[in-house]
């Protein structure tokens, strides 16, 4: 089960840095209140994909479960 959190939350890092990249701003919309902007830091997609790939990387160096029947 740990293999497969660390393999998503590591594919989810990437996505969301390389959506980063492409986009500048999001404007977020809750309904009742006003809308929202925002503006991600210059270093938020390279740290999120740096981060993502590393993830993946540990998920690569985890051990198969061990069955014991």
């Amino acid at each position: 089960m740990w293999k497969t959190f660390f393999l998503a939350a590591g594919i989810f890092s990437c996505i969301v840095g390389i959506e980063l990249l492409i986009v500048d701003s999001v404007v977020i919309d809750a309904g009742k209140t006003a809308p929202r902007t925002f503006i991600a830091p210059d270093w938020a997609p390279w740290t999120l994909l740096s981060a993502g790939a590393v993830t993946i990387l540990h998920f690569c160096t985890l051990p198969k479960k061990i069955s014991l029947s």
